[in-house]
């Protein structure tokens, strides 16, 4: 498939008149992506006075959105995504209000950390049931291709735009204030998402008794594209915290945010002139190629002394944030069974949670040891590593009904 895309296919998928709707609520649906876990970090900390427990109440959600985005995924798939949306996003209300409840309460960590890993197992999870509603409505690949760019570029500014305003909510009289605007844009972009008349005309199509209890990860290059997310997660994970440390050691902690948004407002620019010539042309190559180039770009981090060269570094590494997100969503066309689109997307969202926790953690130690610059070697060489596992199994990348005859040939050729 030709991925190429132009400007006019952006406007022809944005505009198309059944996507209208979809596209607006879907915007108010994802954007507080990037918000509730901060907004909990933050409202517990005020609250609690202990980062500590304020920090496993964040980790908590994460947790909960990669469990629960897998989950929702295979819902969506049987069932269409209507009723799954509906349902999380109560139960999103739910969690929510008895996490306010207990963090003013001040409970136990234990009750804490449940209701935030409940908070992210009911996140509704519009993003899979967006980027699955493309290939139904748009049969012009160049026009999908746009479609996807936007979803990884969107997903960007969400990005940068969520703990800014989360840090921003957090100065008003009551701390928890952010976490109720989260939350209440989540659930009434995810609501209106799922009822409109597009989202709802669409119905189950794979039938339980088929479903494998691997779901798309059976495919091969669904493996694959899942362990490059991984890796993606994981570098992002290592910096974001390596970022913050450098800057604290700088004398500047608030300076750590602005830098970490330098490096996306770079990949937004980017990820739309990349969609319309993506390099490497070959899909299998796209990804190992991305992923360790980003790697090199991470382990220059380590270079600079000072902040400001630091941000011109970033600024060069972000180039490569969009273009890896877009590419995990074409690979999806290619790699996932049809009928699983929605759970293969949320396996690739699952995987570059994972890889963003483990990520943090270590390089949370890293840096307590031995400061930012190990952190970061460390994070470009892991990114390097996994392009270079990536690259091994570039083959794997093709449709999941072409995995068969390799295998069927070497069973066959001793007879």
């Amino acid at each position: 498939m030709s991925s190429n895309a132009k400007l006019a296919d952006y406007r022809a998928a944005l505009t198309l008149p059944s996507m209208r709707l979809p596209v607006l609520a879907s915007l108010l649906g994802r954007m507080p992506i990037a918000m509730v876990s901060m907004s909990l970090l933050l409202f517990a900390r005020q609250e609690l006075g202990a980062f500590w427990v304020a920090s496993l109440i964040s980790g908590g959600n994460l947790i909960g959105v990669a469990l629960g985005a897998v989950a929702q995924g295979r819902m969506q798939d049987r069932l269409g995504p209507t009723k799954p949306l509906l349902i999380a996003s109560a139960g999103l209300i739910v969690f929510s209000v008895a996490e306010i409840l207990a963090v003013s309460a001040k409970a136990t960590p234990v009750l804490l950390v449940a209701l935030s890993v409940g908070i992210g197992l009911s996140q509704p999870n519009v993003g899979s049931a967006s980027r699955a509603l493309w290939p139904r409505v748009l049969t012009d690949p160049h026009q999908r291709q746009a479609a996807y760019s936007y979803e990884a570029i969107s997903q960007e500014v969400f990005f940068i735009l969520g703990p800014g305003i989360a840090g921003a909510l957090i100065a008003l009289p009551w701390h928890g204030t952010g976490v109720v605007v989260a939350v209440g844009v989540m659930a009434f972009g995810a609501v209106a998402f799922a009822l409109t008349p597009t989202v709802r005309s669409w119905g189950p199509e794979q039938e339980q008794s088929k479903a494998s209890l691997l779901g798309p990860l059976a495919a091969p290059g669904m493996r694959t594209l899942a362990l490059g997310a991984l890796g993606f997660g994981l570098a992002i994970g290592f910096v974001e915290v390596a970022v913050q440390a450098a800057a604290t050691r700088s004398g500047a902690p608030s300076a750590g945010g602005l830098l970490l948004s330098l490096w996306s407002i770079t990949s937004v620019l980017v990820g739309v002139f990349y969609s319309l010539r993506p390099v490497p042309r070959p899909l299998g190559l796209r990804l190992p190629a991305l992923l360790g180039l980003f790697g090199v770009f991470i382990g220059l981090m380590s270079l600079p002394g000072e902040l400001i060269g630091l941000g011109a570094v970033m600024l060069v590494a972000g180039s490569m944030l969009a273009p890896q997100s877009a590419t995990h969503s074409v690979l999806i066309e290619t790699v996932a069974p049809k009928q699983m689109a929605g759970e293969a997307f949320a396996w690739v969202i699952t995987a570059a949670t994972l890889g963003l926790s483990v990520g943090q953690s270590i390089s949370g130690q890293l840096v307590d040891a031995s400061g930012p610059s190990l952190a970061f070697v460390v994070a470009g060489a892991a990114a390097v590593v996994v392009a270079a596992l990536l690259l091994m199994l570039h083959r794997t990348i093709r449709p999941p009904d072409t995995a068969a005859p390799a295998q069927f040939e070497l069973a066959t050729a001793g007879r």
